[in-house]
């Protein structure tokens, strides 16, 4: 069985559920665990991203291998037309 969470919602906003419980006929509390859901779940991923961004962050200060952007767009219209390319050369910065 799920815990129990007790929240304290300002006046307005337990209105404005409310009023969308009663248009879209579910309950306030299902509106409640989808919104928590969702922004745990956006939550998780930004966390994914941020992490990914500085590994290859410290991949790049280890290695010092970088890519031209305008060689990467390059590459990805040549895939996206189907086209068989080699990826774009790094160079160190």
């Amino acid at each position: 069985m799920a815990a129990t969470t007790t929240i304290r919602l300002p006046p307005k906003l337990r209105a404005r559920l409310s009023s969308l419980a009663k248009q879209t006929g579910r309950s306030a509390h299902s509106l409640i665990i989808e919104a928590v859901e969702r922004h745990a779940a956006y939550e998780e991923q930004l966390r994914s991203l941020v992490t990914e961004a500085l590994a290859a962050d410290d991949e790049i200060e280890k290695t010092g291998e970088v890519y031209r952007a305008e060689d990467v767009h390059a590459w990805m219209k040549r895939l996206a037309r189907g086209e068989s390319v080699a990826r774009p050369k790094p160079w160190r910065k």
